[in-house]
Parts: C-alpha cells; structure tokens; sequence
C-alpha cells in the first residue's frame, strides 16, 4: 500500500535540469519532483510519494484529506 500526502507548492525550482519545488507539509518545507506534473504553480495542492508530485488536487479535496490524516492520528491504537 502507499501513501501519498497532500502539500502546497510554494516555489517553483530547477535542480539539475529537473523540474522541482518547494512543497510546504504543515509547516515543514521539503523539495519535490514536479516532472509529472509540470503546471503546477505556486499556491496549488499537489499529492506527494516519496519525493514525487504524483498530482495536482483543489483546496477542498486537501482540507478533506488533512482532514482524513488527522482523524487517523488520533485513532488509538
């Protein structure tokens, strides 16, 4: 199974040829390959595996799912 996290793109960066940004994650800013999805700018929810923006989604569909990450981490278990 894999999990992708849902980001938003806040700058677009080059980094040996390859198309990448800066991808703040609650706080925390990571570099992502954007190559599979070259239209995103900066302000746009993309979903993220392992270093890679697999997606672009809307605003809602990330509220739903930081929503979705926050409910599963106050399951007890």
């Amino acid at each position: 199974m894999c999990l992708a996290v849902p980001g938003l793109v806040t700058d677009i960066l080059s980094h040996h040829g390859l198309a990448m940004a800066a991808v703040d994650f609650g706080g925390v800013s990571r570099r992502v390959c954007i190559e599979h999805v070259p239209d995103v700018r900066p302000g746009d929810y993309v979903l993220v595996h392992v270093g890679f923006a697999l997606s672009r989604i809307d605003a809602d569909e990330a509220r739903r799912l930081f929503e979705l990450l926050n409910d599963l981490n106050e399951v007890p278990g």
